[in-house]
């Protein structure tokens, strides 16, 4: 169980205004990764910004009907959460915050969120994480499920409750 206070959230479609700051979120989670290798700042940085490039140009190319959303709190920016959603489910395709605002309660409501929509439209809700993701337990924790594997990624699925099975 969750407590999460009072949450301002609102959800708006990034543009490319937000280019800036999404490359701020998606450095921002790859700070541990890079203090273990000896490049300078400068060096950091043109791998981050390729990186991130690369990674803005895959989402929008292949998740060609997802809604790629910047999280605000209270009108400020904090993080993103991309989200394509398919006949028979609903793909988080990316959700990150900054680092100020995890571990609040916020990726937990955003996921609860998108399992009430998994649940009223009788859809799976599946992201891939890293194997050494911190917010791994989080999904386990809402009930994600691993059912598959590529790489360092996982495949995680929540099922919806079959609401005939759970009255029986």
């Amino acid at each position: 169980m969750f407590t999460v206070p009072m949450i301002e959230l609102t959800l708006r479609p990034i543009t490319d205004d937000d280019l800036p700051f999404l490359l701020k979120v998606y450095a921002a989670a790859r700070v541990d990764e890079l203090a273990q290798v000896p490049w300078s700042e400068a060096e950091k940085q043109a791998f981050l910004t390729s990186q991130f490039n690369a990674q803005h140009h895959h989402y929008q190319t292949y998740y060609k009907t997802a809604s790629f959303d910047v999280v605000e709190q209270n009108g400020q920016p904090i993080g993103r959460f991309y989200v394509d959603r398919w006949t028979n489910e609903i793909r988080i395709v990316d959700i990150a915050l900054l680092p100020a605002f995890r571990n609040q309660g916020i990726g937990s409501h955003l996921l609860q969120q998108i399992r009430a929509e998994g649940q009223a439209t009788h859809k799976t809700v599946s992201i891939h994480v890293e194997k050494y993701n911190p917010a791994y337990h989080l999904y386990s924790q809402l009930g994600f499920q691993k059912i598959g594997e590529t790489g360092v990624y996982d495949l995680l699925a929540w099922q919806p409750i079959d609401q005939g099975k759970a009255k029986a």
